[in-house]
C-alpha cells in the first residue's frame, strides 16, 4: 500500500515508526524484514500451479 508522506505508524506493540519520504510503501502482507515498511518480500512466494 502506498502512502504519501511523512508517515507515522503506530505497531501493535505500542511503538512509533516514522517515515520522512514522499511516498512510502506499507506493508499489508506481514512478511516483511523491516515491518511496517514494505520490502516487496511478497514478491517471492509463488502461486501453486493449477492441475
Amino acid at each position: 500500500m502506498l502512502v504519501e508522506g511523512p508517515v507515522e505508524v503506530v505497531q501493535e506493540d505500542g511503538t512509533l515508526a516514522r517515515s520522512d519520504r514522499p511516498v512510502v510503501a506499507l506493508c499489508t502482507c506481514r512478511r516483511s524484514r523491516i515491518f511496517p515498511w514494505c520490502d516487496t518480500s511478497h514478491r517471492g512466494r509463488k502461486k501453486p500451479k493449477a492441475a
